[in-house]
């Protein structure tokens, strides 16, 4: 009779072969995280020292009486008791910001409307959409210009036309008047944002499958109840995007109220970062401007927060595999 012949390994040294193929594996998973954060170095060391340190340096300060020319000292709340309680150009500042970022619903429905309308096979849409983002792309501070001549009491485009139809008999100083200040410098807001909102919103639009709108005008659906039941819903994470650009837009809106109005008059347009800016850099409170930047950055969390949770929790969220 033959000799049993069997080639399967022995339970020890199976059993080291799985052990040594762990290893392996563990080792090579490891020098890949290594070459990972290798790489990406550079770029945290450079956010770390330029973001995170400013951020947490910026919070330390609004707790200090710090100034250039003397040592620092602790001020406890003493900032932020001064800025809730006896500083009501705060609040007008707040106010302003607050109205700004109300204004961003206003641009996300010009842009939506825009958007539908160059959606559908139109003649010459391409074209349609390149001029409306056109305002997107030119430097805040050229639209800040355009916009400053636009709305001058003199020599302004808007009050030559208004008084050539006989609306008005002499020029209305808008961006001199406390009444018309502000929304003067929204419209300009609005109109150099709305062609980034067109594109968000489009590419949203143009992902919807057609045959839903078929299927929905099958079963007798008319075109608002297919607007409100099928295109609202599913474009929600572009218009939760659309409506971060305006928040965090009325956060950052620095320089067009800079050049248009510079704050003023008053502080009839002056933001929150306007406000900052002048504490620091023209009253020279560093310490006083650094706790308006903490609430500023809170309050610019919060409604980012609700805002997402607003939009159903996760919108915006990228989802594996997706």
């Amino acid at each position: 009779m033959a000799p049993r012949t069997d080639t399967a390994p022995a339970p020890k040294t199976r059993r080291r072969v799985l052990e040594g193929a762990r290893t392996f594996a563990s080792r090579k998973r490891t020098r890949e995280i290594g070459l990972v954060w290798l790489f990406l170095a550079p770029s945290l060391a450079i956010f770390t020292i330029y973001r995170i340190v400013p951020l947490i340096w910026n919070g330390v300060l609004s707790f200090q009486f710090w100034s250039p020319y003397k040592p620092a000292e602790f001020a406890g709340l003493y900032h932020y008791e001064e800025m809730l309680f006896y500083d009501e150009a705060f609040w007008e500042t707040l106010w302003n910001t607050l109205i700004f970022m109300a204004s961003a619903p206003v641009g996300i429905a010009l842009a939506l409307g825009v958007a539908l309308l160059v959606d559908t096979p139109i003649r010459g849409r391409n074209t349609y959409r390149t001029i409306v983002f056109m305002s997107y792309p030119v430097m805040t501070v050229a639209v800040g210009i355009i916009w400053q001549w636009l709305f001058n009491e003199k020599v302004g485009l808007i009050n030559y036309v208004l008084i050539s139809l006989g609306v008005i008999d002499q020029g209305i100083p808008f961006l001199e008047s406390f009444t018309f200040a502000l929304p003067a410098v929204i419209v300009a807001s609005i109109w150099q944002v709305i062609g980034f909102y067109m594109i968000i919103l489009l590419t949203g639009l143009q992902s919807i499958p057609p045959s839903l709108y078929e299927a929905a005008a099958i079963d007798g659906a008319g075109a608002v109840q297919r607007f409100r039941r099928i295109t609202l819903p599913l474009i929600r994470p572009s218009l939760f995007l659309c409506f971060v650009v305006g928040i965090i837009n009325s956060f950052t809106a620095f320089d067009l109220i800079f050049v248009m109005t510079g704050g003023g008059p008053g502080h009839a347009t002056d933001l929150l970062v306007t406000y900052i800016y002048s504490t620091a850099f023209r009253l020279s409170k560093f310490d006083y401007a650094a706790a308006i930047t903490v609430v500023n950055f809170l309050l610019f969390v919060a409604l980012a927060f609700l805002a997402n949770r607003l939009a159903g929790g996760e919108a915006g969220a990228v989802k594996p595999g997706g």
